[in-house]
């Protein structure tokens, strides 16, 4: 069976295909059917959106007589 990626539209055979669910308090929100490369780009995506915001350190020296 081969269906098109939600991601690109190009035709996946289901061996290949990666299905991504967002689901909040059980519910199904969204699904998705992705390429392997649409699913890599998705998962980098996550990634990014996902980590912790690095603060901006001051690296001020405190000098003491």
């Amino acid at each position: 069976m081969s269906d098109a990626c939600d991601g690109c539209g190009d035709s996946i055979s289901d061996p290949l295909a990666r299905t991504v669910r967002l689901t909040v308090d059980r519910s199904q929100v969204d699904a998705q059917r992705l390429c392997p490369a649409c699913f890599a780009d998705w998962i980098e995506r996550y990634r990014d959106e996902m980590q912790p915001e690095e603060r901006e350190t001051i690296d001020d020296e405190i000098i003491v007589d």
